[in-house]
């Protein structure tokens, strides 16, 4: 028999602890606790009969379905769910990680071409995925004027090129989904995570966001931005829209997961190298573009430097992250990458 333990805790909600004992085949005895709310009472007895019998290799479906066929439709939990659940008892399995899981590194900002830097999220990723590089927190610097396409974004839908030529700007496509983002050298604040998708096990796309961005927001409060996420993958205040995130799960476990926060947006060039739709403004419950985006320079009266240092500090401190700094290899692959893909027309006009 073998004895094991996990918790997760719910963004926005409570605790919940799974502690089981395994005959190397199924789950055999197992008890759950944690701060949560639920009734009635007897619905915990359900919850633990129900894991009993359980494959040690349960995917998270089968898991959250069995909890939720044991406790009912008119059982209440209130502050966590039958997915939480299975996410404890993956995560008491080994199937789950948690940060304190995995030993975090962290690279500082470094000046380079936005093809190159594109080019990194893929290789960075794929590295952590092979299990070549620890998971990783990088800060991106750039020169360029900019715009970043979501992967599955129509160049000509998304990008005025009138514009985009009178402004100078370079546009590239990300591997992961989402929308653009104008990115002006100096204006911008961007970081990658890359991540084993162990990580988030158990969550939904949309749990998985603030999940990931928890230590952000720490960091922002930190310098006096009460900030919260606006589903799907906004990050806002009370004053307006700060950031976007986006993300893209390779297929040999490597997940990465990318934030892009206006510092001084110049918010009407924006609009003339961008088309931004009616529907999409609408969406958002303003009138204009200009309107959508409160940068961070006015919120907090900061330098850009001073903000990415409160991100640095807080990440390292949060998940003992230590300093490292981006290989030649790595670097070397990148570029080889860029050129290859990220540089060519053929990846940039993919979605005409």
């Amino acid at each position: 028999m073998a004895e094991h333990h996990g918790e997760y805790k719910v963004p926005g909600g409570k605790l919940v602890v799974a502690d089981l004992r395994t005959d190397g085949h199924g789950i055999v005895a197992a008890s759950v606790s944690g701060d949560f709310f639920l009734e009635p009472d007897e619905a915990l007895e359900d919850i633990n009969a129900a894991l009993v019998g359980l494959a040690v290799d349960a995917p998270n479906a089968t898991i959250s379905a069995a909890v939720a066929d044991a406790v009912g439709p008119t059982a209440v939990l209130f502050g966590f769910s039958a997915d939480a659940v299975a996410v404890a008892v993956r995560r008491a399995l080994g199937h789950a990680t948690t940060w304190a899981d995995h030993e975090w590194e962290v690279i500082g900002p470094s000046r380079l071409p936005i093809t190159e830097q594109v080019a990194l999220d893929e290789v960075l990723t794929r590295e952590v995925g092979d299990g070549r590089r620890n998971p990783t927190l990088r800060l991106w610097d750039w020169d360029e004027r900019s715009v970043v396409i979501g992967s599955f974004q129509s160049y000509r839908n998304e990008v005025d090129q009138d514009g985009a030529v009178r402004h100078g700007v370079t546009v590239v496509r990300r591997i992961s989904g989402g929308g653009a983002m104008f990115m002006e050298a100096g204006n911008c604040i961007t970081y990658s995570l890359y991540l084993p998708a162990s990580l988030v096990d158990g969550l939904s796309y949309a749990d998985s966001y603030p999940f990931l961005d928890a230590w952000v927001m720490e960091a922002l409060t930190s310098i006096g931005v009460e900030a919260f996420y606006k589903p799907l993958n906004d990050i806002a205040t009370d004053a307006g829209k700060i950031g976007g995130a986006a993300q893209k799960r390779l297929a040999n476990g490597g997940m990465l997961h990318h934030v892009t926060m206006s510092y001084d947006i110049d918010a009407v060039k924006m609009t003339e190298v961008l088309r931004i739709g009616r529907e999409k403004i609408s969406d958002k419950g303003i009138a204009s573009a200009v309107k959508r985006v409160d940068p961070l320079k006015r919120q907090t009266g900061l330098a850009r430097g001073q903000i990415i240092d409160a991100l640095l500090d807080t990440f390292a401190a949060r998940y003992s992250a230590r300093r490292v700094e981006l290989s030649a290899d790595s670097l070397d692959t990148a570029r080889e990458l860029a050129g290859a893909k990220f540089a060519t027309r053929a990846w940039t006009h993919r979605v005409p």
